[in-house]
């Protein structure tokens, strides 16, 4: 009986310790709420490449605040396919979905490509600050200037 007491005893410290590091060893997303979902939506858009065939990102630098919900719309005007391909920042966050036409894909997303005239929308919850790349790999954009970098700060570093 003193053993079985023991032993729950024991459970209930090891309970506390995880359930502690789970709250406090967590990243910033978790200490705006737990249900990222349901947190109010940001849009923020982006063209890739122009309807005169530019090969750049419009802009080429995006800024977000880890922990905050976006929707990034993404555009292509141009006549060509190009490439959103951000894979660092991508398994920095965490992705709710993407939309494009009539399909939702759930799950890790690490780049998107769209084809002339496409429209796809990526809904995330940037988890971990740092800045990454962001590039087009189709042989000729990266080089042409298809590139651009992914800011993700804390709110604390934007007050």
């Amino acid at each position: 009986m003193q053993l079985l007491s023991y032993y729950k005893k024991l459970l209930t410290a090891v309970l506390l310790i995880l359930l502690g590091l789970g709250f406090w060893g967590a990243p910033n997303v978790m200490a705006v709420g737990y249900d990222l979902a349901r947190q109010p939506l940001t849009e923020v858009k982006i063209s890739l490449g122009s309807p005169t065939n530019e090969l750049k990102y419009y802009p080429n630098h995006l800024e977000f605040i880890a922990g905050k919900r976006y929707k990034l719309i993404l555009d292509n005007p141009s006549p060509q396919k190009h490439y959103f391909t951000a894979k660092d920042f991508a398994d920095a966050s965490w992705t709710q979905k993407v939309e494009a036409g009539k399909v939702e894909i759930k799950g890790n997303i690490h780049e998107l490509e769209l084809k002339p005239g496409a429209l796809a929308e990526w809904v995330f919850v940037p988890a971990k600050a740092g800045t990454y790349s962001l590039r087009c790999p189709i042989p000729g954009h990266t080089e042409a200037g298809m590139t651009g970098t992914i800011t993700i700060t804390t709110a604390d570093s934007t007050a």
